[in-house]
């Protein structure tokens, strides 16, 4: 890669969300601000290799993408009305807002409480997290296609009912504060285990820029638990990052190095939690996930874990989110507690067919129990759905050491 190529390339994990932001809000259109932004990286492209990478690579990319969008609204008379606005607000001095970070501050605007929580969270996912369609599909467990019209019709509801596009005030994160922080965490969970197999194993830059945004509503909503719990849910699993990988493989937690786990997070992780335990609230979904790790990571070795707590707090969290993945992650609970196969008649009918890691919990209960042609037959499952190269090298040899071949 040039130098070009990556001072493009930042630029464009640096700067989008500022010019889809500050384009949203000038025009008042997120098609307008997002085609664009897209129209001002591909000039970059462009112009960029020939003329040098400007002292200020975020201006130039607001300016080219502002000026093309006002050739755009001048070629479109029923946009006229929307022109003469974009040209006062132009020469205006930006609003001073409760958000003043801008990628977060597009977040919350996108999250607009008219929407369903589904559609604004794949909304914002797409115009502000940077992920693709077939990312979010898959974060959804739907096909790309049903993916790509749930975001058009989102938009376009936004269009034909004139939602209003503008920051909300402090007064109004409240409504809104549930879909960003879906938002928040499905993008760490990218980061976290990268779901397309061009991409890296695990993607820091996603997991990083998750923690630093929502440390920033934390900021914002120092009383609001579930925001507490998802800090802490993501330092607490972020702590563990770099025992994850090794070999071009995917390391099982009770498999890691727990000497390199970051200590620091765990600490910062570990006193969130404590701190809502200590409040007397009714935890909500993202606090008892925070707990679940919490007892995973104060244990120096796998064999000092406490599943007796982690079956505990699943019961809990089915309670409140019983759906079939939660379910799934509670049998891992059951197995350790009272064996395979009572962890297996827990999950087997779940509706988790299309999901890899329902296939590749079978197949590792399956070969416990000692029956190997099925559990082979799971592992295959599994590594035909699963995305991430390090977790599929990691289900190949699994399903290679099993006996009888």
């Amino acid at each position: 890669m040039t130098d070009v190529d990556d001072a493009i390339a930042r630029a464009h994990h640096e700067e989008w969300a500022r010019v889809v932001a500050t384009l949203a809000r000038r025009f008042g259109d997120l098609d307008i601000a997002e085609e664009m932004a897209g129209e001002a990286f591909a000039i970059a492209v462009e112009r960029w290799p020939v003329d040098g990478v400007p002292a200020s690579p975020g201006a130039w990319l607001t300016i080219t993408a502002h000026r093309k969008a006002i050739d755009r609204v001048r070629r479109e008379a029923r946009r006229e009305a929307k022109h003469k606005e974009a040209v006062v607000l132009s020469d205006t001095p930006e609003p001073t807002d409760a958000i003043e970070d801008d990628r977060l501050r597009l977040v919350f605007t996108c999250c607009h409480p008219a929407l369903a929580i589904e559609v604004r969270v794949a909304l914002t996912l797409r115009m502000v997290g940077g992920l693709t369609v077939p990312e979010i599909a898959r974060a959804f467990f739907v096909q790309e296609d049903a993916m790509g019209q749930r975001i058009t019709r989102a938009k376009a509801k936004i269009k034909a009912t004139k939602l209003p596009y503008h920051v909300p005030s402090r007064e109004d994160l409240p409504t809104r504060v549930t879909g960003v922080l879906a938002v928040l965490y499905l993008i760490f969970n990218e980061g976290y285990l990268a779901s397309d197999p061009e991409k890296e194993a695990v993607r820091s830059d996603l997991t990083a820029e998750a923690i630093r945004l929502t440390r920033l509503v934390r900021d914002l909503m120092p009383a609001d638990g579930e925001v507490a719990g998802l800090l802490a849910l993501m330092l607490l699993t972020e702590a563990r990052r770099t025992a994850r990988v090794a070999s071009g493989e995917l390391v099982a937690l009770d498999q890691q190095d727990r000497g390199a786990w970051d200590r620091a997070l765990i600490a910062e992780g570990h006193a969130l939690v404590r701190a809502r335990l200590a409040s007397g609230q009714a935890p909500g979904r993202y606090q008892i996930l925070a707990a679940i790790n919490a007892v995973h990571t104060d244990a120096r070795d796998v064999r000092d874990t406490d599943w007796s707590q982690v079956l505990a707090l699943y019961d809990q969290l089915v309670r409140l989110d019983p759906s079939p993945i939660v379910r799934l992650n509670r049998a891992i609970a059951v197995a350790e507690l009272h064996g395979p196969e009572v962890a297996l008649a827990e999950i087997d009918g779940l509706p988790l067919e299309g999901y890899h890691a329902f296939h590749a919990a079978r197949a590792d209960l399956l070969r416990r129990l000692g029956r190997s042609q099925e559990s082979r037959a799971a592992y295959d499952r599994a590594i035909g759905l699963a995305g991430n190269t390090a977790e599929t090298a990691t289900l190949i040899r699994r399903r290679d050491q099993l006996p009888g071949r």
